[in-house]
């Protein structure tokens, strides 16, 4: 059987059009993430805190908002939003950093329903083709009148690229998705700690 030509393929098949542009979509999607949560994880935590801390005990209230101002991360803009709101009471304080945690989740979240969408029909799309493809090959067989399974050979082959194509958008895509909602996961359990941890820094200084 003659080598397979898939740039062929490519140009007659519509699916694999529609596989290549969930392909880009999926990574342009993933390196926003990527960037955002590069950002997002902040470092040196312990640091953070204990400067925060100190700020605090010191009665610097003003330098520790103009601290936390400078830092790009959820956990910085969850501090700087509980200085800002300080003279609140505990109760509403701590409804009120629920609000904003919820908020940063929501932006952790942001963009990776389009991934796990693609994750989950990618598949299909490249189970379409392959019965399009299939479809088109047993036409040719009828047409020709003759050949046997020779003459439907080369096109089942190439349908079946189709579903290879959308196994290697999906599972990427997947991979992906899982990794970025586990650190979500992550960092929104540390705002949960870490805001509960400023509330008791708030009463005491």
């Amino acid at each position: 059987m003659e080598n397979i030509n898939y740039l062929a393929i490519f140009k007659d098949s519509f699916t694999l059009a529609i596989l290549l542009f969930c392909s880009l979509l999926s990574m342009t999607f993933a390196f926003e993430r990527w960037f955002y949560f590069r950002k997002a994880r902040q470092k040196k935590i312990d640091g953070f805190l204990s400067h925060v801390s100190g700020l605090l005990k010191e009665g610097k209230i003003d330098e520790a908002l103009k601290y936390t101002a400078k830092i790009d991360s959820p956990v910085g803009r969850l501090f700087h939003y509980a200085l800002q709101h300080r003279e609140m009471d505990r109760r509403d304080l701590e409804e009120l950093l629920a609000t904003k945690r919820q908020e940063e989740r929501l932006m952790m979240e942001r963009n990776l329903g389009v991934l796990g969408t693609m994750g989950n029909i990618a598949p299909f799309i490249g189970l379409f083709g392959t019965v399009v493809g299939i479809i088109k090959a047993f036409r040719d067989l009828a047409l020709s009148g003759s050949g046997g399974p020779a003459v439907v050979a080369k096109g089942i082959a190439e349908a079946l690229v189709a579903t290879a194509g959308g196994l290697a958008v999906a599972i990427p895509a997947v991979i992906i998705y899982n990794y970025f909602m586990r650190k979500t996961k992550v960092i929104s359990s540390e705002l949960e700690i870490f805001s509960a941890r400023l509330v008791i820094m708030l009463e005491a200084k």
